[in-house]
């Protein structure tokens, strides 16, 4: 009963984008690679699914410097409202490779219980989200916001809260369904939303809109909002659509299956996610802390650095998020498993060598793959590339000078960044209280003394700035060294029969 309807899951999308870049005549075997049940498949998916999202992310900053290059600082509002949403997006969510992933064990109808179980609680959690960061926009905007911009910016806060519960939605549908090997739906959702709002943004704000009107910020806002409720919907409608095909397959087999949103579900996914919440809680708190007071340091340096975050968050991350996505859903496939044959009952089982490298294998592969594709991104925008980049997204001299320089101080740490997230899948994706174990150490232990320092202590700008170099790049290459000796701890723990792993029922 666990694979019923897998094979009717998702077929239409995956078919017709799969015949289009690899026809059955031509590339049989390649097509053959991008099924969503496989390592590869999952990557070609996740790969257009990131990349699309990060182009517009982009395009974004372009547009606004053409309306007003002094507002390109607002256009932030965006990305720390998702930031402080992550708290959300980062909890639940994340539960679903290690519990939805489980294809060994749990039932068809578990797993899509699970499923709109997760969705309908995060849309209710984004919906209160939203509401309340509309209700604080005033001091958002004090605290996020350089004085010069805030009083011009207020509305673009209000405007774009609503992302809490659009993203709360993507997140939701997107974590599930890949959980689920199909990546497919995803893409959906980043396609959508791609398409309008390039299409609504050449026709509105662009230098060659219609119409004779003055493009405004507010515009821009208003698109990008209605664009991502709109794909949100989009990706929630299709994903019901294909769990209604599975789901009538479990019923058809067996008439006593219950698929829906239940409360024993929602305990099964709070259990590992206390770890989660807690960790994205911590981690986020500290960064939005830092970020506040750069932000102070002016309108330039706040500019500066959200430029600098498009970029490196943006496209140039797109592969890593990539690999992530799917090493995080075979590593859950490999674990369940695994649990699956040494008893799903087993509370401390034992792990082989054998055991542990085939786990860990797509966690590895896509460290080494991530390394291979940092080190020459990172060479050539470290170069030749950076200072140009910034000055098209910002369309200032100064900021993207600025930029550079941030990129220069920090850039070559997000080669340990790429490994550290590739390797923390095999705990995020296993046993999440590991997972939160790295965090809080590299948070505590660095970013909090920091964040006291900076905030208590005045500085010139360029010295400033030489320790937020030193605070954001020494806590990347702290988090992989503490991913690395959790990971070691973690393999010790199961081949030695100590990590205290949850049984697992037939049931939820």
């Amino acid at each position: 009963m666990r694979m019923i309807g897998k094979k009717h899951f998702g077929r239409g999308w995956q078919r017709v984008v799969g015949r289009l870049y690899f026809p059955d005549s031509i590339f049989p075997r390649e097509r053959d690679l991008i099924e969503v049940n496989r390592y590869t498949g999952s990557l070609y998916w996740n790969f257009i699914a990131f990349l699309l999202p990060a182009l517009y992310s982009t395009l974004s900053k372009l547009w606004v410097a053409n309306i007003d290059s002094n507002l390109v600082v607002t256009t932030d509002v965006y990305t720390y409202i998702q930031t402080i949403a992550e708290v959300l997006n980062e909890g639940l969510p994340r539960t679903a490779w290690l519990i939805i992933g489980d294809n060994a064990i749990r039932s068809t109808a578990s797993r899509l219980s699970l499923s709109y179980t997760l969705i309908l609680f995060q849309i209710l959690c984004g919906t209160i989200m939203t509401v309340i960061l509309i209700g604080a926009s005033d001091k958002f905007a004090d605290t996020f916001l350089p004085v010069e911009v805030r009083k011009t910016s207020l509305t673009y806060v209000r405007i774009s809260a609503p992302v809490a519960l659009s993203s709360a939605i993507q997140v939701a549908v997107s974590s599930c369904t890949r959980a689920l090997d199909q990546p497919d739906v995803s893409l959906v959702i980043s396609s959508i939303g791609f398409l309008l709002n390039i299409i609504l943004d050449l026709l509105l704000i662009s230098r060659f809109h219609v119409g004779s009107f003055k493009p405004t910020i507010l515009m821009q806002a208003g698109i990008r909002l209605s664009c991502d409720f709109l794909s949100a919907l989009t990706g929630l409608c299709y994903f019901f659509l294909l769990a209604h095909t599975m789901g009538k397959e479990v019923r058809n087999q067996d008439a006593e299956e219950k698929i829906r949103p239940q409360v024993a579900a929602l305990k099964v996914l709070l259990r590992p996610a206390v770890y989660t919440f807690i960790e994205t809680i911590v981690r986020n708190g500290f960064y939005l802390w830092l970020v506040a007071v750069i932000i102070n340091m002016g309108k330039t340096y706040a500019t500066a650095w959200g430029v600098f975050n498009t970029i490196r968050w943006g496209v140039v991350m797109v592969p890593v998020n990539t690999l992530q996505a799917s090493a995080l859903t075979f590593v859950g496939h490999r674990w369940s498993a695994w649990h699956a044959r040494v008893g799903a009952e087993s509370r401390n089982p034992v792990a082989s060598w054998a055991d542990i490298k085939d786990i860990s294998r797509p966690a590895v592969t896509s460290a080494l793959l991530s390394l291979a594709v940092e080190v020459p991104i990172c060479i050539f925008l470290s170069i030749w590339g950076i200072k140009p980049f910034a000055y098209y997204l910002s369309a200032s001299q100064e900021v993207a000078e600025i930029t550079q320089k941030m990129w220069r101080y920090i850039d070559w740490t997000y080669i340990f960044y790429a490994l550290s997230t590739q390797l923390s899948a095999l705990l995020l994706a296993t046993v999440p209280r590991f997972y939160l174990y790295q965090s809080l150490g590299s948070n505590f232990l660095w970013m909090l003394p920091w964040a006291i320092v900076m905030t208590t202590t005045k500085f010139g700008e360029e010295r400033a700035w030489m320790f937020y170099a030193v605070i954001f790049g020494g806590a990347l290459v702290i988090d992989f060294l503490n991913v690395g000796g959790v990971v070691v701890g973690w393999e010790l723990a199961l081949r030695r029969g100590r990590m205290g792993v949850r049984s697992v029922g037939r049931g939820l």
